[in-house]
């Protein structure tokens, strides 16, 4: 996220624009937390993970009247949005607001940030395949240690913001069992077909399972 606030600060500052950071999302802007970033404020924000402005996920629909009255007060005449859901979701309540306010007639724009990568009409976002990545390795060393042991089956549980896409495609990555997800409804039967599975792979020479399941 750092990264593309670096990008977009450096890109914008190029073509002649005025441009303000807004710390902790809507509220921040509600709050008026914005600031008028220059280029080398954002130099070394490559490397940083997380994000130095800081997030929040409250809507914008709960301060709407406030996040008004800094777009009018600082003439913004653009946003842009990075996050997950959220963001989408909050883009989304100011476009619907339009109708009763002229200053959010602005060009708006997302860019998806989340490793849950489930922000609607988006097939990739920041920071999902960092997570995949991190999930691999962790399931990686969890079979390492396993390979010493017998008939043990370990469940991994990841994140996933109701998607299944950090589960399953970590699930594929690292050659698990069973991958239980938001999008797939299971019941007792299906968990009684794998231990059943589970059962019959422990009398092979491979004596251990993984599991990976979204909560």
């Amino acid at each position: 996220m750092n990264a593309a606030v670096r990008s977009a600060v450096r890109v914008g500052l190029a073509e002649g624009h005025k441009l303000y950071t807004v710390s902790d999302g809507f509220e921040g802007l509600a709050n008026g937390m914005l600031k008028e970033v220059a280029w080398g404020d954002v130099g070394g924000w490559t490397g940083q993970g997380g994000s130095l402005l800081g997030t929040k996920r409250t809507l914008p629909n709960t301060f709407m009247e406030k996040i008004v009255e800094n777009i009018r007060k600082y003439n913004i005449q653009a946003l842009l949005v990075i996050g997950g859901f959220e963001a989408y979701e909050g883009v989304l309540q100011l476009v619907e607001a339009r109708g009763h306010y002229d200053e959010l007639c602005i060009v708006m724009c997302v860019i998806p940030a989340t490793i849950s990568n489930n922000v609607p009409g988006t097939d990739f976002s920041l920071g999902s395949d960092t997570a995949v990545n991190a999930a691999m390795e962790s399931c990686d060393k969890i079979k390492q240690s396993a390979s010493g042991t017998k008939r043990r089956v370990f469940i991994v549980e990841t994140m996933g913001g109701y998607c299944g896409y950090l589960a399953t495609t970590t699930g594929i990555a690292v050659g698990a069992d069973a991958a239980y997800i938001f999008e797939e409804a299971f019941n007792i039967h299906d968990l009684k077909t794998n231990v059943e599975h589970l059962t019959e792979k422990m009398k092979t020479d491979i004596q251990r399972g993984l599991v990976l399941r979204y909560p």
